[in-house]
């Protein structure tokens, strides 16, 4: 099967979080597992300098009214997969961020430029760019891919099957109605049955209601999901896909996120030599001006700061922190004044709270290596790698049991530490009471050397490696590939009118082909 995985980040060429990581170790997972893998990414500058045998396969004159636009075939420098970048410059080539500008507002054009991602990896998929390929499965993450479903769905001829994950659905690409227009969509869809959420345009809702299949990161965030308390409005729609909708829990690559072999440290350690930690505790406390105290407990704070990641709650339960002699270390960046409270934090309590805005990846596996602990609150999380990373690292996790960390975190209680299976600590409730709470249970283990190399250890050999997941990837894509097999065709989810209305845009499609020049062996 060949299978065309479209994300809006792939790591190293492009990285806002997790989603990078994940579109980087799993389609490499996939491919140790037979998969015929193509990525799909937007020509983000970074990209553009970092991916290597770039050349052009097709110019574009004027691709969806977004001026000139390039087909680029190029690889990853890490993983050397076959990778695709549409190169759009007035959309992509821009400073800033992937989704916002230096000032953290929204790009106000984000609905088009991913509307032309989209279009961009369903024409790729069909075989309408390339005559030589096209793809069997189409996987597309959150909704920065949210459009291919329905461009698919509604296409005349062969299609491939679509599958589309949720990573987060907080995060819906929702536009007003006015940039409809601009989509290239039949218009009979701009309805509730549709892609129309509450008067919006939403592109989370496209992928939902017109993939195949659809998988979310974790069995409680997928329960979760069901329900109206964190469904953000799409509960309705999910269980009515019920049937189509799979669970399939993240992993890590150990190849990047690993203290046996992480170039970023001082000094390598693992689960049966740990001295190496005490080492890499002194250079992070070195680096961020932190007082050179080896035995004071260092926490992590690596997140967005937003509502989501509780860093108001954070900010809240601060004072309380700091009185059990510990000392705080943050890497993120996201709400202005939460980075601004933070930062004044920094320099009220200078030599025992740090905080770095941005995100540095050589200074992430740094945090992790030099930490004791990694507070990781949420008010809902899919997934998270960020606790999978710290336990590797024997960084022990307290984290908010919601969502993907309580599916990946096993808190030390009683009966945990007699069996031997803890690996971090949970709390309930999204309160500063209950998350120091947490922290006072971890700081008892902690001057308790014994116990707490025993955690540590537990965790550090905890398990969650790609291969068993991206083997869920591929019964997902078989069954896809199954299901058109048995059909004979592909289940269309639209009627005549739509079809007849659809036929503009593949018009449009055929004569942006004849403007098409191959260009083979050119350089990027």
């Amino acid at each position: 099967m060949r299978i065309l995985f479209v994300s809006s980040e792939i790591y190293p060429l492009a990285k806002s979080g997790g989603l990078a990581d994940v579109s980087a170790a799993l389609p490499m997972a996939l491919t140790d597992l037979g998969a015929d893998m193509h990525l799909l990414l937007p020509g983000y500058p970074l990209a553009l300098e970092t991916a290597a045998n770039k050349s052009v396969e097709l110019e574009i004159a004027d691709f969806m009214s977004s001026g000139p636009t390039r087909l680029i075939a190029a690889r990853p420098p890490d993983t050397g997969l076959p990778l695709w970048l549409i190169d759009c410059p007035a959309l992509f080539r821009r400073p800033g961020g992937l989704y916002q500008d230096v000032h953290g507002a929204d790009w106000p054009d984000n609905a088009k430029r991913f509307a032309v991602l989209s279009h961009a990896a369903a024409l790729l998929a069909r075989g309408a760019w390339l005559p030589d390929w096209h793809a069997d499965i189409v996987h597309a993450n959150d909704w920065h891919a949210g459009l291919i479903a329905p461009l698919i769905a509604f296409a005349a001829g062969k299609k491939p099957g679509t599958v589309f994950t949720l990573h987060n659905l907080a995060y819906q690409g929702t536009f007003p109605p006015t940039v409809f227009p601009d989509l290239s969509l039949p218009e009979s869809i701009y309805d509730p049955d549709g892609v129309e959420f509450y008067g919006k345009v939403s592109f989370l809702k496209a992928g939902i209601r017109y993939s195949d299949q659809i998988t979310t990161v974790s069995p409680t965030y997928a329960r979760e999901a069901l329900t109206p308390d964190f469904g953000c409005g799409l509960d309705g729609l999910l269980q009515s896909r019920r049937q189509d909708f799979t669970v399939i829990l993240n992993g890590v690559d150990y190849g990047i996120w690993d203290p046996t072999n992480d170039r970023h440290l001082p000094q390598s350690y693992g689960p049966r030599s740990i001295a190496g930690k005490r080492r890499c505790k002194e250079d992070l406390q070195h680096a961020l001006n932190l007082d050179p105290v080896p035995d004071v407990p260092l926490l992590i704070y690596m997140s967005r700061m937003t509502s989501q990641k509780m860093t108001d709650v954070l900010l809240e339960a601060l004072p309380a922190i700091l009185d059990r002699g510990v000392q705080l270390a943050v890497l993120g960046k996201g709400n202005p004044s939460l980075e601004e409270q933070l930062q004044s934090a920094g320099r009220r309590y200078a030599g025992r709270v740090a905080t770095r805005i941005g995100y540095d990846e050589d200074l992430a596996h740094r945090f992790q290596a030099g930490a004791d602990s990694l507070l990781h609150p949420s008010r809902f999380e899919p997934c998270g790698l960020t606790q999978l990373y710290a336990m590797r690292y024997g960084t022990l996790p307290i984290v908010r049991r919601v969502g993907g960390l309580a599916d990946t975190i096993v808190d030390a209680n009683d009966r945990t530490m007699r069996d031997g299976t803890a690996t971090g600590f949970t709390f309930e409730e999204a309160t500063a009471v209950s998350m120091v709470e947490a922290l006072d249970r971890a700081l008892s283990i902690y001057r308790q050397p014994v116990l707490w190399r025993k955690v540590q250890r537990t965790a550090m050999v905890r398990d969650f490696g790609w291969e068993q997941s991206a083997r869920r990837y591929l019964e997902i894509y078989r069954r896809c590939a199954l299901d058109f097999a048995a059909a004979g065709h592909r289940i269309e989810r639209v009627d005549r009118v739509a079809t007849a209305q659809f036929s503009d845009s593949e018009g449009h499609a055929r004569a942006v082909q004849s403007t098409v020049s191959r260009q083979s062996r050119r350089s990027g």
